[in-house]
């Protein structure tokens, strides 16, 4: 059975920080591309980053510069670093396998940027 758990979300400041953590179990995570995906209230789930298992690594432009995504196969664990967070960025974020499988989403962990 397939189980993302993320966490490390909550409330911050404009300009603030925070890590992002995504366990995951039951896929063979190191041949596995994983990617960060966030959803606001009324608005479809949206793209943030992935990172494919050779260390290749894309991210939507909106987060560019200010998020950096990384892995630890051996921790079966990848990671999502927001900085310079921004009001728009409140979301709650999901970590999934790229593509995305429907059936393979967690609960997410809450963002939210505000002062």
């Amino acid at each position: 059975q397939v189980q993302f758990v993320e966490s490390g979300g909550g409330l911050v400041q404009p300009g603030g920080s925070l890590r992002l953590s995504c366990a995951a179990s039951g896929i063979i995570f190191s041949i596995s591309a994983m990617g960060w995906y966030r959803q606001t209230p009324g608005k479809e789930r949206e793209f943030v980053a992935r990172i494919f298992s050779g260390g290749e690594i894309n991210y939507a432009d909106s987060v560019k510069g200010r998020f950096s995504i990384s892995r630890d196969n051996a921790k079966n664990t990848v990671y999502l670093q927001m900085n310079g967070l921004k009001s728009e960025d409140t979301a709650v974020y999901y970590c999934n396998v790229f593509p995305t499988r429907a059936n393979y989403w967690g609960k997410g962990t809450l963002v939210t940027v505000s002062s």
